[in-house]
């Protein structure tokens, strides 16, 4: 009797590792199976030729790292940061560039782009940092290029002078105005005349247009300036006045093209 019951439990638990090994069977055989095609790694991103930044404090200055960059694209990238007109010569087009420079002002870091250099500038005698208006990397015998409109303008006011007295001033009485332009160097010398009438004389000794924009702006000056870069002269005369000039940085060079006498700017609320 003990051994028929024995029989049968072993009978039985032989029949569920059976089943068990069964399903534990049909479970690995559903299991999913990895893929076996390798993965492509991800190609790295292709490191940019150059990189350009500009801050413009305190001052505007320039940092630039580039290796064979195409000259055409850092111009266009300068440009887009100072948000000024960048013009190449010929050569300089399809030139492959390699510089590296850290923080320099506008003038130093163009010098490295290219051999031949100009800006053109508008100075506002109310504010203290020139505006560039106009940047040209020319090549080596590449002409000076033609001035823009706004640089060179579309307006320009007469000086009409006369004698309306009769006879001759003696010529040991002092003029109440002098203009002196020699070595690109500028002397003034006004005893109460009129900035209007000081401008159009020194725009007609140095043979540049003058435009008086707004006779609001005229004042009273009583000054002498001896020997100084005209656009220093400017600056102590009126806040008011703005002058366009071209540098040379190549030659080190600075030419005056144009003075204008604008409208006094409204004084801004300031917050509390």
């Amino acid at each position: 009797m003990k051994r028929t019951v024995f029989f049968r439990y072993a009978k039985s638990l032989a029949l569920a590792v059976v089943i068990g090994l069964g399903s534990f069977t049909v479970a690995l055989s559903q299991k999913p199976q990895k893929s076996t095609t390798p993965e492509v790694p991800a190609k790295p991103a292709k490191k940019p030729s150059f990189v350009l930044t500009a801050k413009t404090k305190p001052i505007l200055n320039i940092s630039l790292k580039a290796e064979k960059a195409r000259m055409s694209e850092v111009a266009q990238e300068l440009s887009k940061r100072l948000k000024v007109p960048v013009q190449l010569g010929k050569e300089r087009q399809n030139e492959l560039l390699t510089v590296e420079f850290s923080e320099l002002t506008l003038e130093p870091a163009l010098q490295l782009l290219a051999p031949q250099v100009y800006v053109d500038y508008e100075i506002n005698t109310g504010a203290q940092t020139p505006k560039p208006l106009g940047i040209y990397l020319l090549d080596a015998n590449q002409g000076e290029p033609p001035l823009s409109t706004a640089v060179n303008g579309n307006v320009q006011s007469m000086l009409i002078e006369g004698n309306t007295e009769d006879g001759v001033k003696p010529e040991s009485e002092e003029q109440p105005l002098r203009i002196i332009f020699e070595n690109n160097l500028l002397t003034v010398k006004a005893k109460k005349q009129p900035l209007t009438l000081v401008l159009l004389k020194i725009g007609e000794e140095i043979g540049i247009p003058v435009e008086i924009q707004d006779e609001s702006a005229n004042s009273i000056v009583d000054t002498e300036i001896s020997k100084l870069p005209v656009e220093d002269v400017v600056r102590q005369l009126s806040p008011h006045i703005r002058l366009f000039l071209r540098a040379d940085l190549t030659r080190a060079d600075k030419r005056a093209l144009r003075l204008v006498l604008t409208e006094p700017v409204q004084a801004t609320q300031q917050n509390p």
